[in-house]
């Protein structure tokens, strides 16, 4: 029974939107555009409106796909994009965020994850090659519309504050533990060159104009 269930996990893995999703970076761009729009249209909008005019950068996963039955995962593709001197925003670097947990566990869920930097301490650990939540103990990261942890008094001290939406059986989405990584060989085959994420969210050498219209609906709600 346990290899059945093993089975349909995997399967369903296998067929969600979040594994074309690698294979496809302009895809990755155009959900995340739709993601940021679905987002800020959700009932803690108004708020993560208002912190986003003031984050120093913003990185959206569209679908991080978790299935678990005895041994869970969850992971998918991210962009992470920074505000340029002109209050712009920059193009965007390509992450992989992941995580696995092991326990007794139902359900599959999907979830949109929109993660706030709003400190420069924050973009510096996020720009790193891996970055491992819940490991720095500098790094405050508070989550919106949760409780107490969602209010903006909290989130406004935080250096990142994460924004999610989520469908499935699970409650939730914890980001305590999951990994978020530099994606190279997408930036490289989306830029046609080398570049690091530093040198497209920063430095700003990078340039597609497939990303114009994410960039586009992130100054409309970002400025």
């Amino acid at each position: 029974m346990k290899s059945k269930f093993a089975a349909l996990a995997v399967a369903a893995m296998l067929a969600s939107p979040a594994a074309a999703l690698a294979d496809s970076p302009q895809h990755l761009v155009d959900s995340t555009t739709l993601a940021v729009q679905d987002m800020m249209g959700g009932p803690v909008g108004d708020q993560a409106e208002k912190l986003l005019t003031r984050a120093r950068a913003v990185v959206v996963c569209p679908d991080i796909f978790r299935a678990g039955f005895i041994i869970g995962g969850e992971g998918g593709g991210c962009l992470m994009l920074a505000r340029n001197e002109e209050g712009g925003w920059s193009d965007p670097a390509f992450y992989t965020l992941g995580s696995g947990s092991f326990g007794f566990q139902a359900g599959v869920q999907s979830a949109e994850v929109m993660m706030l930097v709003m400190t420069q301490g924050g973009l510096n650990a996020l720009l790193s090659s891996q970055f491992k939540f819940g490991a720095d103990a500098g790094l405050t990261v508070a989550t919106l519309g949760a409780g107490v942890n969602g209010s903006m008094s909290t989130a406004l001290d935080a250096d990142i504050v994460t924004v999610s939406k989520t469908q499935g059986l699970y409650g939730g989405i914890s980001l305590q533990g999951s990994i978020l990584a530099g994606d190279a060989s997408t930036d490289e085959d989306y830029y046609g060159a080398p570049y690091d994420a530093r040198q497209i969210v920063v430095r700003l050498e990078g340039s597609n104009p497939g990303a114009r219209p994410l960039r586009g609906i992130l100054r409309r709600y970002g400025g």
